[in-house]
């Protein structure tokens, strides 16, 4: 009996929440992979149970300023449901990547 009461409190904590991703591709990267790293960035937001709801590839666009010397980049944005859990880690994931050179993700429900 205890058990249950335990699932139910995991299966409550696995609350999708509604998230806003920006990221800047770097401009090394060429025209034909932007969407392969785009993929690579919901295939994780998918593989972790999060749910796309639009992908908005914004196109190259001029820095406001140099980021890791570069002056201009490709930006997309990213709406998406997922776990609060696995924000971090995709975070990570963004920061090591160097393809991509700037991101913000931003939690849209409180």
């Amino acid at each position: 009996m205890v058990s249950k009461k335990v699932e139910a409190v995991k299966t409550a904590d696995k609350k999708l929440r509604d998230y806003e991703l920006v990221f800047i591709i770097s401009p090394e990267v060429g025209e034909d992979a932007i969407p392969a790293v785009t993929d690579g960035v919901t295939a994780f937001i998918t593989s972790k149970g999060g749910i796309i709801t639009t992908v908005e590839p914004w196109g190259k666009k001029k820095l406001a300023y140099p980021i890791k010397h570069f002056l201009e980049g490709t930006y997309v944005l990213v709406r998406f449901q997922m776990e609060p859990a696995w924000s971090k880690e995709l975070e990570t994931n963004l920061e090591i990547s160097e393809r991509i050179i700037r991101h913000l993700l931003i939690r849209l429900d409180s």
